[in-house]
């Protein structure tokens, strides 16, 4: 009797250790719109020679701790009606395929998370936990200015615009030696209705310190540069107009007449002076 207990103690634990594991990316990267693959395969030990699944499911977890939402569901040789957008990434997959890997044909910014994967064989079980981040590039940024016309010495506003980006990026300005003045700007960030995000940046100009031209480039959240637009104040032509060192068109009319009127004037004393001195001798 003894000895039949070890044999039915022994049978499952091999049964079980037969499926050594699912193999998954721990994180694979998605981009909005566009299809997103989660990558899963079934690793089996080498003496099981045809392996057949019995039950797959794929859930989206909210938490750790949380059983998750069904996706996908494979039992006994039935296929459960998916969610939309959800499938297995092989279109022919059936019990005899080891990769279980989940399609998702439209991918949204409520797909970002991470998705719990549990296979079920006839030679053991095994689940495991795959994250997809997913990403959506930002639109190329405008900007205008508040008021619409810059006046030199006087203080005005750069607003700069850019959406249809995820996750959260930046906005950041640079004048046209590239220094960075996004330190002195302030960004606001709006969620729209399909979770991307709008970035709108305020770079306040003050009198006396303005530059020819801005910069406004954006940022994803990984820190890289996605795109970036310039303005011109029209501010240069109008400083050196008013360089107090250089005269004003107008003021060089008025100033050339006389000119060659004090030149005239200057010339007439001379000879007057010279020709009294004549008459003296």
């Amino acid at each position: 009797m003894a000895s039949s207990g070890i044999i039915v103690f022994i049978f499952p634990v091999l049964c079980i250790c037969a499926v050594k594991s699912v193999e998954c990316k721990a994180e694979n990267v998605g981009h909005y719109g566009q299809q997103s693959l989660l990558e899963c395969v079934v690793k089996t030990s080498s003496d099981v020679t045809d392996p057949n699944i019995r039950m797959v499911a794929w859930k989206k977890l909210t938490s750790p701790e949380d059983e998750g939402d069904l996706l996908l569901g494979f039992n006994r040789g039935k296929l459960d009606r998916p969610k939309r957008g959800y499938r297995f990434a092989e279109p022919s997959w059936n019990e005899k395929n080891m990769n279980v890997s989940l399609l998702i044909t439209n991918t949204a910014v409520a797909d970002d998370g991470d998705y719990k994967c549990i296979v079920i064989t006839d030679s053991g079980d095994h689940n495991i936990v795959t994250t997809l981040k997913v990403q959506a590039r930002y639109r190329i940024p405008s900007v205008h200015s508040t008021p619409e016309k810059i006046v030199p010495n006087s203080e005005s506003t750069l607003i700069c615009e850019s959406r249809g980006g995820y996750p959260k990026g930046t906005l950041r300005w640079f004048d046209e030696e590239g220094t960075d003045w996004t330190g002195s700007s302030e960004m606001e960030t709006k969620p729209s209705d399909d979770g991307l995000f709008q970035l709108t940046s305020r770079l306040s100009l003050f009198r006396g310190s303005t530059f020819p031209i801005y910069t406004c480039a954006v940022f994803n959240a990984s820190g890289g540069k996605e795109d970036s637009i310039t303005f011109e104040t029209n501010i240069h032509d109008k400083i050196k107009d008013s360089d107090p060192t250089k005269p004003s068109p107008e003021t060089s009319k008025i100033v050339a007449p006389l000119v060659v009127i004090g030149s005239l004037i200057v010339g007439l004393l001379l000879l007057l002076l010279y020709r009294r001195r004549s008459q003296r001798k």
